[in-house]
């Protein structure tokens, strides 16, 4: 059962990276469409590449990782780090997604600058889970001040502008 899960859950990781390093090259033809006709194609192809096919393989890879996560019961550091390259992911998906809502309206263009920091950042976080995940290097644990009540708080309250001094 868990061989099963575990190819599911590759699968959809391939899948959702493959959608998270070609949505750009889609967006940056947006400045290149000719006719009205040619851009509702364009939207059309974005939004069902969006919504039909990257937006469900990241619901498959999310879930299945987490049953594997119950399943394998791993705890390492490595695999802190892998969740949060994760989250990166997760967050350039919904940035994504607002491209795609905000890309087609009049005037409206997605500067070649932006598909390039998108690639690369799309590229980095998957080759970043890719080597966590085959690597598992030996990653020192987090200190253990991280682990007692109230640690966030005080980690992050530098950066809250409404954290009382």
């Amino acid at each position: 059962m868990i061989e099963i899960l575990k190819a599911l859950h590759i699968a959809a990781i391939a899948g959702w990276s493959a959608g998270l390093l070609c949505l750009p090259s889609l967006y940056v033809q947006r400045c290149h469409v000719g006719s009205r006709d040619e851009l509702h194609r364009l939207q059309a192809l974005v939004r069902f590449a969006y919504i039909n096919l990257v937006s469900p393989l990241a619901f498959v890879a999310v879930a299945s990782g987490t049953a594997l996560i119950f399943a394998r019961s791993v705890v390492a550091p490595w695999f802190a780090l892998k969740l949060a390259l994760v989250l990166g992911m997760s967050f350039l998906h919904v940035l994504t997604g607002l491209v795609v809502i905000r890309l087609f309206r009049e005037g409206e263009r997605y500067p070649t600058w932006r598909f390039v920091l998108a690639t690369l950042v799309a590229a980095a976080l998957v080759l970043g889970i890719l080597w966590l995940v085959l690597a598992k290097p030996a990653l020192p644990p987090a200190p253990a001040a991280f682990f007692r009540p109230g640690a966030l708080q005080d980690l992050l309250a530098p950066l809250n502008p409404w954290a009382t001094p």
